[in-house]
């Protein structure tokens, strides 16, 4: 072949070996670029005006004090371990493993929603129980659920402006009324969730406390139906409330008595809660927290959950471990709630601080006896 008919094709094969490399090195490029930018604008780098995971941390910091070696935010803690047992029920409304009939090992935490790791337990704050699902097919899924089923603000930014408001004056030790006055009168939501907290009972243990995902979620089934969802955990111990006129008096003869309650019952026996999913209807938002669902929504009980014993946080399961609500399996997805991206992003960040910092001296340490003693 004369060498003026092998320069173009030899030419030709070489363009087309170089834009098949280009092909692949963009593929992987792809691959790797977008769950990228997807972490980046959910930590807020990608978007100057938004409020990144440090962002909040930061307010969370100077609203609670610094507590080094803590969480950011749910601070008083125990670690918990036990197991799900599924009915098989779920499997109509997900592919999730954890829903197929049978054993799943979990572990977790329970927590108060307080400032402080020295905070009393006779306050009426919200109790908080976060879990670790390990489902046989390695799949995971982790939920940190409230036991008041709605949150006061339905996204970050009024979370941030709350927090503000709500920050003590160092002069007298208490937030300012006229800040907390004029987010109330600016946020109707929130004031409902103050009149909601104030007029419920408040659970007298851990374990006879009700917990609810607070945000919606997607559930996708074998076919690929998708349903909106929350979820809820109902005890199977009797509710008896506390008495909040005694909390000064609790706190003062034992200021951990919930978790030394709760070490005390997990001695003598299990405790059990059913995992009950609601569907949403048409027209239900799945966007907003501080709205709830009709309590005509229909509901399905798909199993169990048990758990079996509590540990101290410093030697469990659940110390170096975000509850974060975007790590879910085949079967679960996200829905279009705001606040999810934001709580990913703001555990992560605690995370990173507390990581490697150590209980602060002198830090009190839960000790699990028996109550009264």
């Amino acid at each position: 072949m004369p060498a003026s008919t092998r320069t173009p094709q030899l030419l030709r094969r070489l363009r087309r070996r170089r834009l098949r490399l280009i092909a692949r090195f963009g593929a992987i490029a792809l691959a790797v670029g977008v769950p990228a930018l997807a972490f980046a604008w959910t930590a807020g780098w990608l978007a100057p005006a938004r409020l990144s995971g440090a962002d909040v941390a930061d307010v969370l910091e100077r609203h609670n004090g610094e507590h080094p070696g803590f969480r950011r935010a749910h601070e008083k803690g125990a670690c918990v371990v036990g197991h799900f047992d599924s009915n098989g029920r779920g499997q109509a409304l997900s592919q999730a493993a954890v829903f197929a009939p049978g054993r799943t090992p979990v572990f977790g935490r329970f927590a108060l929603a307080v400032g402080s790791p020295h905070a009393p337990d006779g306050v009426p704050a919200p109790r908080s129980l976060a879990l670790d699902f390990s489902a046989a097919d390695g799949s995971t899924w982790r939920t940190a659920m409230n036991s008041v089923p709605l949150f006061p603000v339905g996204n970050v930014r009024d979370f941030v402006a709350l927090q503000r408001a709500t920050t003590p004056d160092p002069a007298t030790g208490k937030p300012d009324p006229d800040k907390v006055a004029a987010f109330l009168a600016a946020h109707p939501e929130t004031h409902a969730f103050n009149a909601l907290t104030a007029s419920r009972p408040i659970p007298s243990s851990f374990t006879n406390a009700g917990y609810h995902s607070i945000n919606a979620f997607r559930f996708i089934d074998a076919r690929g139906t998708v349903r909106a969802v929350r979820w809820s955990l109902l005890p199977e111990a009797a509710f008896t409330p506390l008495d909040r006129s005694r909390f000064e008096a609790l706190n003062a003869r034992e200021p951990d008595f919930l978790f030394n309650d709760l070490f005390a019952r997990l001695r003598r026996e299990p405790q059990r809660w059913q995992l009950v999913v609601t569907l949403a209807a048409d027209g239900d938002r799945t966007d907003n927290a501080t709205v709830q669902w009709p309590a005509s929504r229909e509901r399905i009980d798909v199993g169990t959950l048990v758990i079996e014993r509590a540990l101290p946080e410093p030697d469990g399961p659940c110390r170096d471990v975000t509850f974060d609500p975007l790590v879910l399996p085949p079967g679960i997805a996200a829905s279009d709630d705001p606040l999810l991206s934001a709580r990913s992003a703001v555990y992560a960040a605690s995370l990173r601080r507390r990581s490697g910092e150590g209980p602060r001296p002198g830090a009190p340490a839960i000790s699990p006896t028996e109550p009264g003693r």
